[in-house]
């Protein structure tokens, strides 16, 4: 029997750095819902924006801009989420994309 010098070498996984170079596949998505309140009132709210952010200074260009009200809420499970009265989905996904605040295909637009 013949011995061969040849190293097989350790599985290899393409995908374990891939969450430190911001790759595809960690990516962390915004998402814009809406709630349904009572008759036709609702709120938008906003989940999953970066913690380095200033929060209060988003929504403060966000109400100036829609003509609406809102707050910031601390959530245990979810962090902090921006909720904003009325259904502003569109307006607030274009809002996001336009400061750069995230991409396009970071947003997630959740409702009926």
């Amino acid at each position: 029997m013949v011995e061969l010098d040849i190293q097989i070498p350790s599985a290899f996984d393409p995908f374990a750095d891939a969450e430190d170079l911001g790759a595809i596949g960690a990516k962390e998505y915004v998402h814009i819902r809406i709630q349904q309140r009572n008759g036709k009132k609702s709120l938008t709210t906003v989940q999953g924006l970066k913690k380095e952010f200033n929060y209060e200074k988003i929504l403060k260009n966000l109400k100036k801009e829609f003509c609406c009200n809102g707050n910031v809420v601390q959530d245990k499970e979810l962090g902090k989420v921006v909720q904003l009265q009325g259904d502003q989905r569109k307006n607030v996904s274009q809002f996001l994309i336009g400061a750069g605040i995230v991409k396009k295909d970071q947003i997630k637009i959740h409702g009926f």
